[in-house]
C-alpha cells in the first residue's frame, strides 16, 4: 500500500465569504514539522501546494500539489475528494479547522484506509 501523502492531511481551501475561525486558506505546518502547504482556491477547486519540506523527507518536494473538491458542511467541517497528480490517487478527504489549529483526514480502499493530520497556521 502507497502510504497517504502528507499533504491530503492537509486540506481543503475555503472559498470566499467562509468564516476566519473557519477558514482553510492560507499557510499551514504540518504537526510532524515536516512540511509547510500553502492552500488557495484554484479554478473551481482548493489547492494545496508543497512550500516548504525538510531535508530527507522521502517522497515529498517542494511545489508537490493537492487539489480538493470540498465543500463546506458545517462552520469549520469540509467533506469531499481530493486527487494527488504526483501519485494518480484519489482520497475521500474530511477537514476540520478551528482557529489556528486544522486536522486532516485522508481515505483510500472504500474508506478503509485512513490518515489523519494536524496542521497549525502559520501567521
Amino acid at each position: 500500500m502507497k502510504p497517504l501523502m502528507p499533504t491530503v492531511a492537509v486540506v481543503v481551501l475555503l472559498l470566499a465569504g467562509m468564516a476566519e475561525a473557519g477558514d482553510i486558506s492560507g499557510q499551514w505546518a504540518r504537526g510532524d514539522g515536516k512540511a509547510k502547504v500553502q492552500i488557495t482556491p484554484c479554478g473551481s477547486d482548493i489547492c494545496a501546494v508543497n512550500t516548504w519540506i525538510k531535508p530527507g523527507t522521502p517522497k515529498e518536494k517542494e511545489g508537490d500539489k493537492l487539489v480538493m473538491s470540498i465543500k463546506q458542511d458545517g462552520e469549520g467541517h469540509y467533506s469531499g475528494t481530493a486527487f494527488d497528480p504526483q501519485r494518480d490517487m484519489s482520497y475521500k478527504l474530511t477537514v476540520t479547522v478551528s482557529g489556528s489549529k486544522m486536522t486532516t483526514k485522508g481515505c483510500v480502499v472504500a474508506g478503509l484506509l485512513c490518515k489523519g493530520v494536524d496542521w497549525t497556521r502559520v501567521n
